[in-house]
């Protein structure tokens, strides 16, 4: 757990391992949300899309967009059919 303490003017200086784990970088927005329960969580705002790389797995050949959307629209059907 990191600690760090407001100056008078409302500022906090976000710990360095913080913002090196988040990827935070001078102009980063964060967002402050209060939970049900009262805890605040600070949370990113802005998140590089290059984060997102190989975030999922794929193993088949190359497909084009127009064939990406055509398995979206087959299992969006499927599911109402189910329905």
């Amino acid at each position: 757990m990191s600690t760090a303490t407001m100056t008078s003017k409302g500022q906090i200086t976000i710990p360095a391992e913080i913002r090196a784990r988040f990827r935070l970088e001078a102009g980063a927005k964060v967002d402050f949300v209060v939970t049900d329960n009262g805890d605040l969580v600070m949370r990113p705002k802005t998140r590089d899309i290059r984060d997102l790389r190989n975030s999922v797995k794929y193993d088949g050949p190359p497909v084009s967009v127009e064939e990406i959307d055509q398995g979206i629209a087959a299992a969006i059907a499927e599911r109402m059919k189910r329905r």
